[in-house]
């Protein structure tokens, strides 16, 4: 299946109301690398790019960026890229047209997840996120670039060649990604924003004494401390941020083992989990573990499920959350107490290893609703780890969440081996937990009440470590722009 990806670059600044046209001919793939159209990467302007530009100066700028790009990453465009500058009122507006609310499913996976709370749309919160943090995007051959002022073009050094290189990847590779999950699309994406980071860096080392370069608008990056002051949700914001935390450190490591020859390679096989792109050594060969979940609900739930299968039935929808959501998750909730600046480096300046997810190996949830009333939801949740003191960190982990979130703990009837809390109505993450560990798995339930939980999934019946697939040892197309500043969907 071939989608459309939207890649973006997300800050808390983004751009309005100019474009400038691409030739839609195509380049002479025998030139000259460093050569587009009457452009080369040396070329110098008079102009002074910090006063605006015109509809002129901005072509012979993006011309002169892509005769650049070229050189540093040793491939060629094969055709123009548009080029538009717009609004961010006008990017807003053109959100807020499109935006439709979220299913059930989605809403009660990140209610589950301890980033959206129960009384917030799902769709909303990536739509006041994306608003005000979104620089730039690519998409089909056209980069749109966002500022506060339509008739004062000013380009962001950094957010250009961050979306060209989308524009070259899309041309070398394809952006298109299979994966269907949260976790999936994170690390297939942490390769493409990965790249588009470490270039945009290798092109600024030769600003100055080598090349005549717009000035760089970017503000730098925000330390955590000051991250949980923002105006946004911090979980998700932390769930959307990791291929650009994450990506540029793993692209960095692909390097240091064959150069650009190992990128281009890993296009074919990108990372197939966030785990890959926090711990660069586990790619390629540390792939997730499927992770199954029995159906045990009562007949006052079912398993909501996706569209019908070629035979007319349709299976019970499930959803990978991964490693880095898991870390987000217990940050923005308060169960990790660490600068999420610990331990990060230039190229990634959120670490976003803790021992309490390290040893993710696995995940799936799955979503119930109750049959006599549709707007009653809850979810199984269950998590595969490398082995059982793995598990059992994170259990301690998660409890600390939800003490952190008022819940207290309930004597429940058939609970043995597992630990029941209920958070108390009128709480954001008001409802019923239970949560057991077995061996190297941790199943999570979460329902509107205590008696409820049974019903979505009864305890007992097989070993809760249900899992398959195995791990193997670790070895010894759109795009948004999104800087560190602020955030950068499923």
């Amino acid at each position: 299946m071939t989608r459309t990806r939207l890649f973006a670059v997300v800050a808390l600044v983004v751009l309005s109301g100019c474009s400038v046209p691409g030739d839609t001919t195509g380049f002479d793939t025998d030139r000259e690398l460093g050569h587009v159209g009457d452009y080369a990467a040396d070329d110098t302007f008079a102009f002074d790019a910090s006063d605006g530009l015109t509809r002129e100066q901005l072509e012979a700028v993006k011309y002169r960026a892509m005769a650049r790009l070229e050189v540093v990453r040793g491939l060629k465009f094969s055709r123009d890229v548009d080029l538009e500058v717009r609004s961010r009122a006008e990017y807003r507006a053109q959100r807020a047209a499109s935006a439709g609310n979220a299913s059930a499913f989605r809403n009660e996976l990140w209610r589950g997840a301890f980033v959206v709370d129960g009384e917030t749309d799902v769709s909303q919160a990536f739509d006041d996120l994306y608003g005000d943090s979104v620089q730039g995007y690519y998409i089909n051959d056209r980069i749109v670039i966002i500022t506060d002022d339509a008739d004062d073009i000013r380009i962001d050094r950094w957010t250009l060649v961050h979306e060209l290189t989308h524009a070259l990847q899309d041309q070398q590779f394809g952006i298109a990604r299979e994966s269907e999950t949260i976790d999936g699309l994170r690390a297939e994406n942490g390769l493409l924003e990965g790249e588009a980071n470490v270039v945009p860096e290798r092109y600024d080392r030769r600003c100055g004494d080598e090349w005549q370069c717009l000035p760089d608008l970017q503000t730098g990056t925000t330390s955590g401390e000051v991250l949980a002051d923002r105006p946004f949700n911090v979980g998700l914001f932390l769930s959307i941020y990791v291929p650009y935390a994450g990506g540029p450190p793993f692209v960095a490591d692909l390097y240091e083992r064959d150069g650009w020859a190992a990128v281009s390679r890993a296009h074919d096989q990108p990372p197939a989990s966030t785990a890959q792109l926090i711990h660069p050594d586990r790619y390629p060969e540390s792939e997730p573990v499927e992770v199954a979940i029995p159906d045990r609900s009562s007949g006052a739930w079912k398993p909501i499920e996706d569209g019908s299968d070629d035979d007319g039935t349709a299976e019970p929808r499930t959803e990978t959350i991964g490693e880095a959501t898991l870390f987000a998750t217990l940050w923005a909730n308060g169960a990790i107490d660490r600068p999420l600046t610990a331990g990060g480096t230039d190229l990634g300046p959120y670490n976003y290893t803790h021992p309490a997810t390290t040893g993710w190996a696995g995940d799936s949830v799955r979503v119930y609703r109750s049959t006599s009333d549709a707007d009653r939801l809850g979810h199984v949740w269950r998590l595969a780890w490398e082995d059982p003191a793995d598990a059992q960190e994170f259990a301690d982990a998660y409890r600390d969440l939800l003490e952190n979130r008022g819940a207290e703990s309930v004597d429940a009837a058939s609970t043995v081996g597992a630990d029941v809390y209920r958070i108390p109505d009128g709480e954001p993450f008001a409802g019923a937990y239970r949560v057991s560990v077995g061996g190297e798995t941790v199943e999570i339930v979460g329902a509107p009440s205590v008696d409820d939980l049974s019903a979505i999934h009864a305890p007992g019946g097989e070993s809760n470590a249900t899992v398959s697939g195995a791990l193997e040892p670790a070895p010894a197309s759109t795009s948004q722009t999104t800087a560190p500043t602020t955030p950068s969907a499923a």
